[in-house]
């Protein structure tokens, strides 16, 4: 596991950016939240607030995203206000809080926007319930979550705007239909049933720490598309619990709440939660268990039995999440990972395309940012393909070819990150071999999206000396040796029927 984090690709080093970024942010509004005379509970929900901030807006350009970073408050104060003034009318406040889980997982149809809000509102709910919040407290929460915005927006678009340069690739789930045929409405419901299955059973194990159980569900919803990765992501989910109690034990529970040893695995946390969310869930996870261990451990409420409840309280999420996607309105598996295949192989010709442009002498060639747009590809794939290559599954067969397809999508990737590097030489020149290459690699993809005959045999040819053709022949490759798996009956990988 630590070895995937750390050693996991990192293209124009921007986890390592988003990851320092953060700890900077969200630092910076928490100091702004106490210079300002807040409470501990002001200062936690400014920082949460901060966090959210950094971390779900995700539009395709720096307009966009502090369009979305504004609207932010516009979303999570009414919210707020909502789950104070319900705070003592617990049927009104538990389905209002299931109202405010199925919006902001529908939500989501409209795009990185659309989830970004989704996720604010229910994080606000969810935290009104950490706090325990009533409305004698709102004008000092309402005062942190704006100013905590505030500041983190002054450092995402101000201090450190790395966007500028290397805009990030905004990836929408693939979706079609209307009503229930849309994979989002589905999920809406989905999420709703088995919010409501956590929020029973997890009031019957605690009456006090029942909100986790909801949440667990709700996150575990985020970013999946299908019944697989569902199932996948909650089995993380509890993993990393189980292995940051384990942690917590260790650490957090002896310290007390100590304000500066506290402070300092504070930014830890959230260094790990932003730098390993691309590409480990479960270590992810770890990092969000320590992170609520410490705050714990801050307003003096810390103790094992508290860490027992918790993962209970996980695993009563990952139950009701279990039981609602195979039982309300399942969403299989294959027709998204097939969309995320083929997205992730036409962006592979995009970034041939890219790279053989600049190396002809077009400046206006980016093919740096279509390299990060493969990498994300890459990543919804294996969020894809997870169930199947996952060592509890006994499909072997197609255990080992959802393998193979992965494997040969990393080496399309790692050709695709040589060949840039080589055309960000300014000194290297334009090969006539290069356009020939570059048309077969469309070929290529083009047979293996559009259901043409066969992957061009002049794929299989010997690699030329030169670097940039050496790269694009192993690309040339790597796609027809994708031609197999992907074409064999049972071989795309597929989760259910």
């Amino acid at each position: 596991m630590l070895k995937r984090v750390f050693v996991a690709p990192d293209p124009g080093r921007v986890r390592l950016r988003f990851a320092a970024r953060a700890v900077l942010g969200i630092g910076g509004a928490v100091v702004a939240c106490g210079l300002a005379g807040h409470s501990l509970a002001g200062a936690v929900t400014g920082g949460l607030a901060a966090l959210l901030a950094l971390f779900t807006v995700a539009d395709t350009t720096v307009r966009a995203q502090a369009v979305t970073t504004a609207l932010l408050p516009a979303v999570g104060l009414p919210v707020l206000t909502a789950a104070a003034t319900l705070h003592d009318h617990p049927l009104a406040r538990d389905l209002a809080f299931l109202a405010v889980t199925g919006a902001g997982v529908y939500a989501r149809r409209w795009g990185p926007r659309g989830h970004s809000l989704g996720v604010f509102a229910f994080m606000t709910f969810f935290v009104a319930q950490f706090l325990h919040a009533t409305t004698e407290r709102l004008p000092e929460l309402f005062a942190a979550v704006a100013l905590s915005v505030l500041t983190a927006a002054a450092v995402r678009f101000g201090l450190w705007c790395y966007e500028r340069r290397l805009p990030p690739a905004a990836l929408a789930a693939p979706s079609a239909g209307t009503g229930l045929a849309r994979v989002t409405t589905r999920q809406a419901v989905q999420a709703t049933a088995g919010a409501g299955f956590a929020l029973v059973v997890g009031q019957l194990v605690s009456g006090q720490r029942w909100y986790w159980a909801v949440g667990a569900t709700w996150w575990i919803f985020v970013n999946t598309s299908s019944r697989g990765e569902t199932l996948v992501r909650g089995f993380r989910r509890v993993l990393g619990t189980v292995i940051g109690i384990g942690l917590g034990l260790l650490v957090a529970v002896p310290l007390h709440g100590a304000p500066l040893p506290t402070a300092v695995l504070l930014a830890v946390c959230v260094f790990g939660i932003f730098y390993s969310a691309a590409v480990s869930y479960t270590w992810m996870m770890l990092s969000v268990t320590l992170l609520a261990e410490l705050l714990y451990g801050l307003l003096g409420v810390l103790n094992p039995a508290l860490l027992a409840l918790r993962l209970a309280e996980t695993g009563v999420g990952a139950i009701g999440a279990a039981l609602a996607v195979f039982l309300v309105l399942p969403v299989t598996t294959h027709a998204t990972t097939d969309a995320w295949i083929q997205r992730a192989l036409r962006c592979v010709h995009a970034c041939t395309a890219e790279a053989a442009a600049r190396l002809s002498g077009s400046r206006g060639a980016d093919p740096a940012r279509r390299v990060v747009e493969l990498e994300q590809l890459l990543g919804r794939v294996r969020l894809s393909v997870a169930p199947l290559v996952h060592p509890l599954n006994p499909m072997v067969g197609r255990k080992r070819r959802a393998r193979q397809v992965l494997a040969l999508l990393d080496d399309c990737a790692r050709e695709i990150r040589g060949l840039v590097s080589v055309a960000a030489d300014p000194e290297a020149s334009h090969d006539a071999r290069l356009a020939a290459a570059c048309w077969r690699v469309e070929s290529a993809v083009e047979a293996l999206t559009g259901g043409a005959a066969d992957v061009p045999a002049a794929a299989l040819r010997p690699p030329a000396t030169d670097t940039a053709l050496t790269h694009l022949h192993g690309v040339e490759r790597a796609l027809a040796d994708l031609a197999a798996p992907l074409r064999t009956p049972a071989a795309s990988p597929r989760v259910g029927a």
